[in-house]
């Protein structure tokens, strides 16, 4: 047994602002050594992100107290028996002393939904997540006695973690943990929606309506592609002039960039709002494809015209964690930062400490935030 130190969400849909409600504590837990097939790491840095927030205003209900944080990075401290072989064989790539980036989807890599290449989460995984639990139904955590259940697998807003072998993908040492961290959900959310599903070609152009952590990761990835015009929406105008340093061709607000005509063969919507949906499908051209990987409340509805989606072939279509593989997406998306062409330090917009982790949530729900990084 561990002693570790970490954020626990206590109760559900507190009132903010979050600061003085403080509906998360920063306290001692206690953490099992890891069991078969998980490791014990210990986290260098946490990226604070909007499933996060989704879990602390409510929109998605979890059982707590939990241990929240599911973008995360650091240092394998110890590693459990082989027990299952029918994970693949390059989990064995995971030993004492590597850096790993912590994923919140693991892939069990035998049920019928991992045999689609990303395009479908592990159901195992999902069941795991919904429930609190490691892939496998394993609860490491406890306080007193009594279960501290796990946010997505990860649950990296602590000193430790205990996760299950195949939600630790090792990196090569040059990595730092603050890029590592951003790469387990950000930047495969927003890059992989990119990379495995909008997939633009020389010519065309990608609109990106939402530049949060993960939005601005997708503007990033776009930006990788040759002879490709890259467009950010938000409104928020910071976002938008930190999107424009970053090689943005063009920003525009959702208002102006409907008055102005933009149209874009792939546009990639990350806000998880109904609203802005309806804004990238608006965005879309003839023969274009929206890509939604933002995740709104459970009752959000929209309303469209399907005429415009049969006369003019466009398509609509969810991309969960960027339709990624982590153990083959990873790897590709750290070949591009090493050659400068993904500058994922880019997206952190302040670096906290674990104890800010409330006023944290409150500048994730103002929108003024890309990406916070706790930092141990």
């Amino acid at each position: 047994m561990f002693r570790i130190r970490g954020a626990v969400l206590e109760r559900i849909g507190s009132p903010r602002p979050y600061v003085e409600s403080r509906p998360i504590s920063v306290a001692d837990l206690d953490l099992e050594a890891p069991g078969s097939d998980e490791v014990l790491v210990r986290v260098e840095a946490a990226g604070v992100c909007h499933s996060d927030l989704s879990v602390v205003n409510g929109n998605r209900v979890r059982p707590v107290p939990m241990l929240l944080g599911h973008e995360a990075a650091g240092i394998v401290e110890q590693v459990g028996d082989r027990v299952d072989d029918r994970v693949d064989d390059r989990v064995d790539e995971v030993a004492v002393g590597q850096r790993v980036v912590l994923v919140f989807l693991p892939r069990c890599e035998h049920c019928p939904a991992c045999a689609t290449e990303g395009m479908t989460p592990c159901q195992p995984a999902g069941a795991a997540n919904a429930a609190g639990t490691l892939l496998g139904g394993a609860i490491r955590l406890s306080r007193e006695g009594h279960p501290v259940y796990h946010h997505l697998g990860v649950s990296g807003f602590a000193t430790h973690a205990v996760v299950n072998r195949a939600s630790a993908i090792a990196v090569p040492d040059d990595v730092p943990a603050q890029v590592a961290a951003l790469l387990g959900c950000a930047v495969l959310t927003g890059g992989g929606a990119v990379l495995n599903v909008g997939n633009p070609r020389p010519g065309q152009s990608v609109a990106v309506v939402g530049l949060g952590g993960v939005g601005m990761a997708a503007a990033l990835t776009a930006l990788t592609y040759p002879d490709v015009r890259v467009i950010g929406v938000d409104q928020i105008p910071e976002k938008l002039s930190a999107a424009t340093k970053l090689g943005v061709h063009d920003t525009y607000t959702p208002q102006r960039a409907t008055d102005a005509g933009v149209k874009a063969d792939v546009v990639v919507e990350a806000v998880g709002h109904p609203d802005a949906l309806q804004t990238a499908i608006a965005l879309t051209a003839p023969g274009g494809c929206t890509v939604t990987v933002g995740l709104p409340p459970p009752d959000a509805r929209i309303s469209i015209s399907p005429l415009g989606f049969v006369a003019e072939g466009r398509s609509l279509i969810g991309s969960y964690l960027g339709s990624a593989v982590p153990r083959r997406d990873i790897p590709r998306f750290v070949s591009l930062w090493r050659s400068g062409r993904l500058p994922v330090e880019s997206l952190v917009s302040s670096t906290i400490r674990l104890d800010d982790i409330n006023a944290a949530m409150d500048h994730l729900a103002d929108g003024v935030a890309i990406r916070q990084l706790i930092t141990f």
